[in-house]
């Protein structure tokens, strides 16, 4: 599950978001505690602890007193709000830059990008 490239407790920050926006985990649904995670992912309690704070800080899950920790309400529409803003900035904006360096018409783009789209639709 984790790999080298990043701190493990953003990893697990990261795919406990990912589980948010694929309806994995549910909002108000409880998440595991830091210690079950901990245990089940073979890490350190700390460092479990550690990624459970920044999804806090982040708005994404937050503490129920002597429950646990529960998703947050709408942390699935801010997710994927933020996932969408990223799109556009990382992938879209960029890729419309080059288009209009290669003489692309804009045209031919929304064309592509309909057939790619009806390709997933398809499946």
């Amino acid at each position: 599950m984790f790999d080298d490239h990043s701190p493990i407790y953003r990893q697990i920050a990261e795919q406990i978001k990912a589980d948010v926006l694929r309806g994995v985990l549910s909002a108000e649904e409880q998440v595991m505690s830091t210690n079950q995670y901990a245990t089940h992912y073979r890490i350190n309690p700390a460092t479990a602890a550690k990624a459970f704070q920044q999804l806090v800080d982040e708005g994404v899950i937050y503490k129920r007193r002597g429950v646990g920790m529960f998703v947050a309400a709408d942390a699935p529409r801010r997710l994927r709000d933020e996932k969408r803003e990223r799109f556009f900035t990382d992938v879209l904006d960029p890729m419309v830059a080059q288009a209009r360096t290669l003489g692309i018409p804009a045209a031919d783009i929304v064309t592509r990008i309909q057939h790619l789209m009806d390709q997933g639709d398809a499946r």
